[in-house]
């Protein structure tokens, strides 16, 4: 049954997300695809970060913390049109893993080219690791002057090995622990590239992520002092519960039981990475919460767990479930770059 709700939300969301983009006129913007004339070397960049902590680093929960440091960086140019680049960029994780390909953070850049110091987000992707939605937001988020560099979290994508069975989201939920813990320490390095560029206004970094990655992005929002602006798509609390609770995870659940433990020991121990547990580091920030008002992944009562940690900011109902609720990307896909490119959320956005 899921399967098949997914598959309609797919068919029908499809449509909605060509009408949009050629509404938009984004269609020949999108840079998938685009690379250097044959014959030509891309363009790279190369060079060290100083991570400095804030005067707020203290106050930051110890499993996140980072000392002052350094680490290198590489970009290789790979498209361009006329409103943006893109780069692939590289540097290594603060974290050291079993997995060697893990141990390096590979993202993609979407510089805008609007003149000044523009704002910049981190853009984080879904469980299932389906890129192209996020590089949708990245698209969208440069076209309206936003720079967004979109991170592909522990496990994923090219930090995949394929002869390795582990996973940032685990049967085993210690490993779960483990790998959202990378994720942000990851997130922490990334925002401090951000802020480091000339081109970037790092009084205005921001993060956004959808479903996994909107969990993601409020625990990194929480504990990561340098972001001011957090927009959250399908995300919620008590991940513990919903991890134990959700359809597609019943493997998880049986693995557990079959080891002899509790459903009780299994959500407290994500209570170690529960954004609900942090969430009062990132009250007072400028948060957008977007959620389905009848999702079958994160129950109601999980995202209102959420809403009411980090502090009643505001929110906004979808019709429809987890992936139905596809077939609103067309206003996200305006929501959230006007979220980020403005003071205040712009009515014409709603």
């Amino acid at each position: 049954m899921i399967e098949r709700c997914r598959r309609i939300a797919r068919w029908s969301g499809a449509l909605a997300w060509w009408l949009v983009l050629a509404s938009c006129g984004w269609l020949a913007g999108l840079p998938w695809g685009v690379s250097p004339a044959r014959g030509e070397e891309a363009p790279r960049e190369q060079g060290e970060i100083a991570f400095v902590p804030t005067p707020q680093e203290s106050a930051v929960p110890e499993r996140f913390r980072l000392g002052a440091h350094r680490f290198p960086w590489q970009a290789e140019h790979i498209a361009q049109t006329p409103r943006m680049d893109v780069w692939n960029v590289t540097f290594p994780s603060p974290v050291t893993t079993p997995v060697t390909v893990n141990n390096t953070v590979h993202a993609e850049y979407y510089r805008a080219r609007q003149p000044g110091r523009r704002p910049a987000v981190i853009v984080l992707h879904i469980l299932g690791g389906d890129f192209e939605l996020s590089r949708l937001f990245c698209n969208a988020l440069a076209q309206y002057g936003v720079h967004a560099l979109f991170v592909k979290m522990p496990y994923y994508g090219p930090r995949r090995d394929p002869t390795v069975a582990r996973r940032m989201v685990s049967t085993d939920p210690h490993e779960t622990v483990a790998g959202l813990t990378q994720a942000v320490l990851d997130i922490r390095r990334a925002t401090a590239w951000l802020a480091a560029r000339s081109e970037v206004d790092d009084q205005r970094l921001g993060i956004f992520g959808i479903s996994l990655g909107g969990i993601t992005s409020s625990l990194a929002a929480a504990v990561e002092p340098r972001i001011h602006n957090v927009c959250l798509l399908l995300a919620g609390g008590d991940i513990g519960r919903v991890s134990w609770e959700a359809a597609d995870l019943v493997k998880v659940r049986q693995k557990w039981l079959d080891k002899g433990r509790s459903r009780e020991e299994f959500i407290r121990t994500l209570t170690l990475v529960d954004p609900v547990t942090y969430a009062a580091g990132a009250r007072g920030k400028r948060i957008l919460m977007l959620n389905a008002d009848h999702d079958e992944v994160i129950p109601r009562d999980c995202t209102l767990a959420l809403w009411e940690a980090l502090g009643r900011p505001e929110i906004r109902w979808y019709a429809g479930g987890h992936y139905s609720v596809i077939v609103h990307l067309p206003r996200a896909l305006l929501t959230v770059p006007h979220f980020f490119a403005s003071d205040e959320v712009l009515a014409g956005a709603r």
